[in-house]
């Protein structure tokens, strides 16, 4: 059984590899869903939630974000145009330089959201709590539980795919077919 969770395994990596390895223009993208408009958020309710972002440490997730999409444009370029390596390197360095702090972006974005989905005092009421004893505390213990959530949530579907696998054998077997 532990073949099978590795062939799994392995079957999401070659999955996951081959939609990344295919080039930007080749990939057939369903038309975006227009984002949800936004409430505006008062100058106080923005601030508040900046400083909830920037607490829970929010521009780790994007930190990386210009740079990681121009090596992934540089990639998929670079598949469709293998003589062209020397320049698509050149051009990246380029190209992350002219937009590097665009990632900022994101940051003033969930500000927004936060801003549109919370009250000014609602905004300023996660602020208190966060500067409390226990919300110092979610902070630095929930990226660990949040990791070991995930990492539970895996072994459980692991487990499981096992469990679903030996019953279509057994289902399979009773049939007269073996797989």
């Amino acid at each position: 059984m532990t073949k099978f969770s590795r062939m799994l395994s392995a079957a999401g990596l070659a999955l996951g590899l081959a939609l990344t390895a295919v080039p930007a223009g080749a990939q057939q993208k369903p038309p975006a869903a227009p984002a949800p408009a936004l409430k505006e958020g008062t100058p106080a309710a923005m601030a508040a939630a900046r400083e909830i972002l920037t607490m829970k440490n929010a521009g780790a997730m994007y930190a990386n974000a210009v740079p990681g999409i121009v090596l992934q444009t540089k990639e998929a370029l670079l598949q469709a145009n293998l003589n062209y390596q020397k320049d698509l390197n050149e051009v990246a360095t380029i190209v992350a330089q002219s937009l590097a702090g665009r990632e900022k972006e994101i940051g003033e974005g969930m500000a927004r959201v936060y801003a549109s989905e919370f009250s000014e005092q609602e905004l300023k009421d996660l602020v208190t709590f966060y500067k409390s004893p226990l919300g110092q505390k979610l902070l630095a213990t929930e990226p660990r539980a949040i990791q070991t959530s995930m990492s539970f949530m895996n072994q459980w579907a692991q487990a499981f795919a096992e469990i679903v696998n030996a019953q279509f054998r057994a289902e399979m077997r009773k049939r007269g077919k073996e797989i």
